[in-house]
Order: structure tokens, then C-alpha cells, then sequence
């Protein structure tokens, strides 16, 4: 076995300890199990997996995860165990397992990044050799997605051990048994209140299309059954004015984990970016149930999605975004949109307050949905985020003061793209330039930098090892708008690219336009390893039960 093969193995062997499913084997718990006391879990699990005079059931009782992880456990019990189960007993064993041996809310929105399949940059991975062994296949999350008893992570391992023959790590499982025990104080705080769904109702939405802007509207939630629920959504555009209407249905377990899918009215358009695409809806509902957040999702690769907030409407008036993101000090007379819910008529300058420094000259008009002010901001006004406020109805850092742009950002900052075949379709992937001030250490590219949002540009790319200006046709092409769509024609190949943006008024200190790039690959067509099948897998439970 060559050095690197060794070495991309124990990588899988540390990365797949997250993922393994439940498997048979000897067990000696020393930690309080969990009971399991759902029949239909009892009569399809029992045979495999002993129940002893406690209720705790072998391997079960000692592991938690959330409903993608549960299903997936099915599924690895249908395929290679030969469970027979119907779609109703599949949704019931899911939602069972979600609820009671599922995670803390604390713990689940600290890996939704990965469930909503949002790029991401880990840190607190405590060594090189974690991160090098566990993210070479999938995000940290993925391991973080589960809870488990010291020993079952130490079965895991063993199990792993056996299937590649290589000793396990030992170092993965002190770390995942110390950072994902079975029981945590978030849990145990959690599994003692009494839980309900009760979403009903009309919600405030906010949505940001990366490519489109800024969206707002309202989700309309109807019960349909057991924390099962019928939606409608409207959406209106902040740039153009665009709506969109979406109807879905949707799955909550544990009261906060949303899944469901979602399309809209006419979603025959054939553009892989249209907004009417069946998507996928991921949402962490906060424990009060008066909010939530999330992506909504699409693509061969996922690589599409709505950005949501939700609130619960109420009668009180509610801001609920800006058409800007930034002010730049010394100007005067700007116009700032601000859209909310239930906005009283008339409205004075006074209403308004976005900090020292800036001013409210006049209110340019007014409606219940919207007000338009027009703003002064001071050449000395303190620079950074900053709330802006309708009375008691604050958004939090809403808007930016700046005096320059001191670089721009293309994000994301790297990205992968793929050709098409037979089977496969292609993988798209929108960019966008973000406006970067400072920050108040003085110093471009820290930690205190403040975005200033979309940076008014002009896009081009360039092939590695290729001369500059040479032909990209047979790699693809990037629009006006930062959308990269891959050739049509799969050259077999993959190539490494710079996506520019180049700031059309924007200029660094050498009287130069400010420039920033991303780096891309674009590759033959790619399978999507457990960690993505599966949660495309959980939306067809919600709607038709897995498959046979």
C-alpha cells in the first residue's frame, strides 16, 4: 500500500466515524441510555437490536442525530439488513427518533450550515490532523451532527477499523466522545419541556438570492397534520420589483427542524437559476417558535438557494430590511427605502433614528409596507455597522458608514463548477463583489472588516496556465451578473480558473480600479457522496416515503 493511499484511508477512517450507521455488536454502556417506548420502533428495530429491562435498546438508546442522520441509518438497515418497512412506518421511525433522540436546538444550529449545504469556513478544529482527516471528505459538521456514548464512539471506530484495516484514530475519538457526548446540559434541558408545533399563522419574510438582492414578503402556515404543514409564500423583489410565488409542504420534528420542499407557480421555466425550481427547505425554528432561518435549495450540486429569515407577524410595527446596506460619510440628501409590516401613517423624521451622524432631513413618502427618508450623513460620522430603528422596531447592524471602499471581495472566495453528461447535469455557480471598508483597526483584510454589500463591477475569468486574453469558450463563460455556466460540451478535463471582478468606479491608492478575485474549478461530473443524497432522500419521506 503506497504512503498516500494510507494516508487518504485513515482520512476516511476518521471522516466516516460521523456517518456510520447503527451496526451490530457487543456493547459494555457505563452512560444512562436513552428508553425507547415507540411501538413501531420496538416491532421493526427489536429483532436486530435488544431491548433490555429499562427500555434501552442496543445501540439506539445511545446515539442522537438529526432527522437526515436517522433516515439515514434506515436506509442502511433497509439496503444491507433487509428491514422491510412501509413509507408511513419510515415517516413514523424518523420522526420518533428526531424528537426524542435527536438534537438540543443549540446543537442543531451549530451544524445547520452543512444540512443547508451553505459553504462555510470551519474553525475550532483542534488539531491539523482532525481537520486534515475529517475535511477531506465533508465538512466537520458531519461529525458534529451526533451525539453519542463514549463507547459507541469507540465501537464506530472498531467498526471502521475492521472494514479498512487500519487502526483506528484515537485522537478522533477522544475529541468526538469529549465534543459530542450523548448527554449534554443544552439536551437534558431540552428533553424536559413539553414540545408543540404551533406555527399557524402568517410570517414576516426576508429573503437575500445571492445574484438578485434582497426579496420580502410573508409565509402563510397551515396545519396539515401531526407538525405537518401546507405554506404559501409571496415575495416581492427590492430591486426590481419582482415577485415571486411559491406553495410547499413541510415536515417539523422537535418543534424547530424544518424540512419540506417547495416550487413555484409555473416552475416549467428551463434556466437552472429560475426562482419557481422545486427547492428543498431547510429551517432551524428558534425554541420560542417566534422566528426562523434558513436556505431554501436547488441544483445538481445544491448550488441554489433562498437565504430566509422568518418572524411572526403581529400588529405592532415591524421593520423588516433596507434597500441599501451602506451610507458613505459626507453625502447628503440619500434616499434609503425602509420596508416593514403594519407602518403607521403618517410618519416624521423623528420616527426614524439611524445613530449619531446621520440625519433624517424629510420623509420622501409613506405607506404601510414602506417609508422612504432622506438622509444626511456627517463627514466625521463614526464608521462601521450600525442598528437602524423605527421607533421600538430595531434592525440590528443594518446598515454600514464608510468613507471608502478599501478593497472588493468575490465570494465565494472559491468554488467548484462541473461539465454535464449523460447522467449528470451541469453545476453552476453565481458570484458576487462584495465592498470591504477597513475596519477599525485600520488594516484591510482582518477580522473587523465591515462589508459594505454588492459592488458595482464588470466580470471577466482567466485559465490557469493559459495566456492572458486567450479563449475560455471551452470552459464556460461568466455573465454580467457573476453567473458562471459551464461549456456544453464536456472536454474530459478539468481546469483551474480566476473569476475577476473589476470595480467599475471603485480605485485602490494608485489610481488603479480595485480588483478582486475567486478561485474556481471546473470538473468533469461529479457523484455526490451520502452526505448530499440524503437530504434529498428526507424530502421524498415527507412526500411519498423512501424506497423500496
Amino acid at each position: 500500500m503506497t504512503a498516500a493511499l494510507r494516508s487518504k484511508l485513515t482520512g476516511l477512517l476518521v471522516a466516516c466515524i460521523a456517518f456510520a450507521g447503527i451496526a451490530l455488536g457487543q456493547s459494555s454502556q457505563t452512560e444512562e441510555g436513552i428508553p425507547v417506548t415507540d411501538p413501531t420502533v420496538i416491532a421493526k428495530c427489536g429483532g436486530c437490536h435488544a431491548r433490555d429491562e429499562r427500555g434501552n435498546m442496543q445501540r439506539i438508546s445511545w446515539q442522537r442525530t438529526t432527522p437526515e442522520g436517522w433516515q439515514e441509518v434506515l436506509k442502511q438497515m433497509i439496503l444491507l439488513n433487509g428491514l422491510s418497512l412501509t413509507p408511513s412506518e419510515g415517516r413514523s421511525i424518523v420522526k420518533y427518533l428526531s424528537e426524542r433522540q435527536g438534537l438540543a436546538p443549540e446543537e442543531a444550529q451549530a451544524v445547520m450550515y452543512d444540512i443547508e449545504r451553505l459553504s462555510h469556513e470551519e474553525t475550532g478544529i483542534p488539531t491539523e490532523n482532525l481537520r486534515r482527516g475529517c475535511t477531506r471528505c465533508h465538512a466537520f459538521a458531519r461529525a458534529l451532527s451526533w451525539r453519542r456514548s463514549a463507547e459507541e464512539w469507540r465501537l464506530l471506530a472498531e467498526r471502521h477499523t475492521a472494514r479498512y484495516k487500519l487502526p483506528p484514530s484515537q485522537e478522533a475519538i477522544d475529541f468526538l466522545a469529549k465534543a459530542a457526548p450523548l448527554h449534554t446540559p443544552e439536551w437534558d434541558s431540552w428533553s424536559a419541556r413539553a414540545h408543540a408545533s404551533k406555527l399557524a399563522g402568517r410570517w414576516l419574510l426576508t429573503a437575500y438570492i445571492p445574484g438578485r438582492g434582497k426579496y420580502y414578503g410573508e409565509m402563510q402556515v397551515d396545519p396539515s397534520g401531526d407538525d405537518d404543514f401546507q405554506t404559501s409564500v409571496h415575495l416581492t423583489s427590492v430591486n426590481d420589483g419582482s415577485r415571486v410565488v411559491r406553495a410547499g409542504r413541510s415536515a417539523v420534528y422537535g418543534t424547530y427542524a424544518w424540512r419540506g420542499r417547495s416550487k413555484g407557480s409555473d416552475p416549467a421555466s428551463p434556466a437552472p437559476d429560475d426562482l419557481a425550481s422545486e427547492a428543498r427547505e431547510v429551517m432551524w425554528i428558534a425554541p420560542d417558535q417566534s422566528a426562523a432561518e434558513g436556505r431554501w435549495f436547488w441544483g445538481s450540486y445544491q448550488e441554489f438557494g433562498f437565504d430566509v429569515k422568518l418572524r411572526r407577524a403581529s400588529s405592532d410595527p415591524t421593520l423588516l430590511l433596507l434597500d441599501r446596506s451602506s451610507l458613505k460619510t459626507g453625502t447628503q440628501a440619500n434616499r434609503v427605502r425602509l420596508i416593514g409590516d403594519h407602518l403607521p401613517t403618517p410618519v416624521s423624521p423623528a420616527d426614524l433614528d439611524f445613530g449619531s451622524g446621520v440625519a433624517v432631513r424629510r420623509i420622501v413618502s409613506n405607506t404601510q409596507d414602506e417609508i422612504v427618508a432622506e438622509v444626511a450623513v456627517a463627514a466625521d460620522a463614526s464608521l462601521g455597522k450600525r442598528d437602524v430603528a423605527f421607533r421600538h422596531s430595531v434592525l440590528p447592524k443594518a446598515i454600514a458608514i464608510f468613507d471608502r471602499v478599501d478593497y472588493v471581495k468575490v465570494v465565494p472566495d472559491s468554488a467548484m463548477a462541473a461539465f454535464s453528461d449523460q447522467t449528470h447535469g451541469r453545476g453552476y455557480r453565481q458570484f458576487e463583489a462584495i465592498g470591504y471598508q477597513r475596519g477599525a483597526d485600520g488594516r484591510p483584510h482582518t477580522d473587523d472588516d465591515v462589508e459594505l454589500g454588492p459592488a458595482d463591477v464588470t466580470w471577466s475569468m482567466e485559465v490557469f496556465y493559459a495566456d492572458k486574453g486567450s479563449n475560455t469558450d471551452s470552459v464556460g463563460k461568466v455573465s454580467s451578473t457573476g453567473f458562471f455556466t459551464p461549456a456544453a460540451d464536456n472536454p474530459d478535463a478539468n481546469f483551474d480558473v480566476w473569476i475577476i471582478a473589476t470595480a467599475k468606479s471603485e480605485k485602490n491608492n494608485n489610481g488603479k480600479p480595485l480588483v478582486g478575485k475567486s478561485y474556481l474549478v471546473v470538473t468533469v461530473p461529479t457523484y455526490t457522496f451520502n452526505g448530499r443524497r440524503y437530504v434529498r432522500d428526507l424530502d421524498r419521506w415527507v412526500d411519498e416515503g423512501p424506497a423500496s
